[in-house]
């Protein structure tokens, strides 16, 4: 039987997900993702759309990004080629986390995947060129309802193992968190 082991992290719903691969001489085969493990660790397992983010660069970012109420957006990410260091900000209003930060690295090597609930921003570094991140997300994109705040806000003291080199206009010129502007 192949098995996804499931962590919950420091911020509620954020999940580190750790297949356990069948290895033999053709290679490796595991399980990326099964409905019923997801929905027996309280995941949603609704997935609406799937998105490919492919980085050229070393030290490429993206982020931090949400959806706003009621279009939030729940997602897995998981690391085709290359490695990210990527941070997870809890931006839901009375939670016990609110504006805290986890980090998490993912890479190809070791084919985990990270799940960031509904309220939570995303933001990620690529550690390697040609760095590829798979999205399942369970909410369709909103025109409109996408947000974000910069990777070096202020607020959150964000430490990044390396200086972010390629970062669009958009990314970089994002506001100041503020959380009154949060529902």
């Amino acid at each position: 039987d192949l098995i996804v082991k499931i962590f919950q992290l420091e911020i509620p719903g954020v999940w580190l997900i750790d297949p356990e691969p069948f290895v033999d001489e053709r290679g490796m085969f595991f399980r990326h993702f099964c409905g019923h493990e997801f929905l027996n660790a309280g995941i949603d397992n609704d997935i609406k759309q799937t998105n490919i983010s492919r980085n050229f660069k070393k030290h490429t970012l993206r982020g931090f990004h949400y959806q706003v109420r009621p279009f939030q957006e729940a997602k897995t990410m998981f690391c085709m080629t290359g490695s990210f260091h990527v941070k997870v900000v809890d931006i839901r209003k009375g939670s016990k986390t609110f504006m805290s930060h986890i980090s998490v690295d993912l890479n190809k090597r070791e084919s985990k995947s990270l799940h960031i609930p509904r309220g939570c921003a995303v933001g990620f570094l690529t550690m390697e060129d040609d760095s590829t991140m798979l999205y399942y997300m369970y909410e369709f994109f909103k025109e409109g309802a996408y947000a974000g705040f910069r990777y070096n806000d202020p607020a959150f003291d964000f430490v990044w193992p390396a200086e972010p080199k390629v970062i669009s206009e958009k990314d970089k010129n994002y506001p100041d968190f503020d959380p009154d502007k949060i529902t």
